[in-house]
C-alpha cells in the first residue's frame, strides 16, 4: 500500500512542478512515506529523518516532510521530536499536499494534517503515470480496516474500512493497461470484505470485471482475510483465466487460544477447512501466509500448533515477524510479554522449517514448463547496465538475463541468447514458456523455450511463445 501511496504522492505533486530526483543533495522537497505496522519498521524510519537533520541545516529551503502510518500515529509529536521537519500529513491527507506544499512555500509554516475523512471522493485517484517502463502496478480499492486485531495498528491509523467504487477502479485500472500496465495487484487489508458497507458489488464480481478488460494480462490481489473468504472467491481461481492462481492468508498463529487473544475471529479447524476447499477447486493454487511469534502469553505449546499448522498446510512461502507492542492496540496492554530471546529463537525455528517446504515445492517444478510475464532485466542483470549489451565484433545482442513471475507467484530468471528465436527482442510486458531447470529457496531458473511455432507477442501487446 504504501509504494502506491507514494505513487499517488508523487502524482499530487506534479503540477506544482516537483520531479523525482535521483539525488537527495539537488532534493528541494523530500518525503519520507512510512510505515507503523512492526516497531522495527517505525525506528528505520525516524532514523531515517534523523539523517536528514543535517541536509536541511546546508539547505534551509529544503522542504522535510513525512507522511503515511507513523506520521497518522505520532502528529504534533514528530515536531518537539525533530525540529527539522516541516510538514507532517497522514495517510488521508495525500489529495491536500498540493495546497500544504504551497503554504509552506509561501509562509514557511510548519503543518500539521492528520484529519481523516470518510468521504470516498477524497480516495479517488485518476491512473498514475506509468512513464518507467514497468508493467505491473498496484490499485488500492479500499481502505482501513473494522476487524480490530489486537496487535494491529492499522484501523487507528487508517481509519475505518471504506471500499471505493467499482466505477472509480475501472477507470483506473483501464487507464494503467492502456498505458502498458499488463499486471495489477488489487491492495486492501482485507479484500474479501469489499463492499460490503457500502452495498457495492462483491469482491468476487469486481474480480469478473476486472478480468474483462482486454489489454491486461493478469491479476493479483492482497490480503484476504481467512474468516471472509467466500466460495465465490475459490471459484473465481477457477473460471477467471486473469486471475493469479495465488493467495496470500494470513494466519498468524496454529493456536486457538493465541488467535482468540489476538481477535482473529475465526478457528484454526474453519481456516484448515478453506484451505481443503480451495485445493479441491484448484489444486496448483499457491498459499501463501503471515505470522507472528512471541505473542504475548504464546506459550511452548502454542508455538509447537504453530509448526504443526505448517507441516500440515505445507506453504509455498510466509513472511514471518516478532510480537512488537505498537500504540492504541489492546495487545500492548496484556501481560505474560515474550522474552526477547525466546521471540527470536522461534522465528529462526519457524522460518528454518518453512524453508524447507518453499524449497521442495520449487524443486518440484524443475522439468515442468512455466508461463511467466516478463518484468524486466533480472537484479543481476540491472546491476551489470540498465540495457542489453551489443558485442562490438557483430553488432548483436549479447546474452540477457530476463525476470518474471508465474502465475503462483514464483520469481524465474531465464537467459535471452543467440539459441533463440526471441533472440535481441525486448521482453518486457511479453508472456513467455520457460522450460525450469534450476531451482532454489526463493527463485527458479530456466531456459525460453526455443522451439515455439509463434510467438504472437511479437505482434501485439498480448500473446505467448507457446
Amino acid at each position: 500500500m504504501n509504494v502506491y501511496d507514494s505513487e499517488l504522492i508523487e502524482q499530487a505533486l506534479t503540477p506544482l512542478n516537483y520531479k523525482i530526483t535521483s539525488s537527495m543533495e539537488t532534493a528541494d522537497l523530500i518525503i519520507v512515506n512510512t510505515c507503523s505496522i512492526r516497531e522495527k519498521a517505525e525506528q528505520k524510519a525516524f532514523s531515517y529523518l534523523g539523517r536528514l537533520a543535517g541536509l536541511k541545516r546546508k539547505k534551509p529551503d529544503l522542504i522535510v516532510g513525512i507522511g503515511g502510518c507513523v506520521a497518522q500515529q505520532e502528529g504534533e509529536k514528530i515536531l518537539e521530536r525533530m525540529p527539522h521537519i516541516d510538514l507532517i500529513f497522514g495517510t488521508h491527507a495525500i489529495t491536500r499536499l498540493p495546497r500544504i506544499i504551497k503554504q509552506i512555500e509561501s509562509k514557511r509554516d510548519r503543518i500539521v494534517d492528520v484529519k481523516m475523512s470518510g468521504k470516498i471522493d477524497e480516495f479517488e485517484s485518476s491512473s498514475v503515470s506509468k512513464e518507467n517502463g514497468k508493467i505491473t502496478s498496484f490499485v488500492t480499492i479500499m481502505r482501513g480496516c473494522d476487524n480490530y486485531c489486537s496487535y494491529c495498528v492499522v484501523p487507528h491509523v487508517r481509519g475505518r474500512e471504506t471500499s471505493r467504487h467499482p466505477d472509480s477502479i475501472m477507470k483506473e485500472i483501464r487507464g494503467l493497461a492502456d498505458s502498458g500496465i499488463r499486471e495489477i495487484t488489487l491492495l486492501g487489508q482485507n479484500v474479501n470484505s469489499y463492499g460490503k458497507k457500502e452495498g457495492l458489488c462483491s469482491f468476487s464480481e469486481l474480480l469478473s470485471s476486472i478480468n474483462e478488460i482486454s489489454k491486461l494480462s493478469r491479476i493479483r490481489f492482497t490480503t484476504s482475510h481467512p474468516k471472509d473468504l467466500s466460495k465465490d472467491l475459490m471459484f473465481a481461481f477457477k473460471y477467471l483465466e486473469k486471475l493469479c492462481k495465488h493467495i496470500h492468508l494470513p494466519v498468524q498463529s496454529g493456536s486457538n487460544s493465541i488467535l482468540k487473544r489476538m481477535n482473529r475471529k475465526y478457528a484454526i479447524e474453519s481456516y484448515l477447512e478453506k484451505i481443503d476447499r480451495l485445493r479441491r477447486i484448484y489444486p496448483d493454487i499457491a498459499i501463501t501466509s503471515d505470522f507472528i511469534v512471541g505473542f504475548p502469553g504464546e506459550t511452548d505449546a502454542d508455538f509447537k500448533k504453530t509448526l504443526d499448522l505448517i507441516k500440515l498446510v505445507e506453504y509455498d512461502g510466509i513472511y514471518a515477524f516478532k510480537y512488537s507492542d505498537r500504540p492504541n492496540t489492546s495487545a500492548a496492554g496484556f501481560l505474560e510479554k515474550v522474552s526477547e530471546h525466546k521471540k527470536k529463537d522461534r522465528l529462526q525455528k519457524l522460518l528454518d522449517l518453512q524453508e524447507q517446504y518453499t524449497t521442495n515445492k520449487n524443486q518440484s517444478l524443475i522439468g515442468s514448463t512455466q508461463l511467466i510475464l516478463v518484468e524486466g532485466l533480472s537484479k543481476r542483470q540491472a546491476s551489470i547496465n540498465e540495457q542489453p549489451a551489443f558485442s562490438i565484433r557483430d553488432k548483436r545482442p549479447q546474452a540477457v538475463q530476463w525476470m518474471g513471475r508465474t502465475s503462483n507467484n514464483k520469481v524465474v530468471n531465464f537467459t535471452q541468447d543467440d539459441s533463440s528465436i526471441l533472440y535481441g527482442t525486448n521482453l518486457t510486458g511479453k508472456m513467455v514458456n520457460i522450460r525450469i531447470n534450476k531451482a532454489f529457496s526463493h527463485s527458479l531458473c530456466g531456459k525460453l523455450i526455443k522451439d515455439s511455432p509463434t510467438f504472437l507477442g511479437l505482434k501485439g501487446e498480448e500473446g505467448y511463445a507457446a
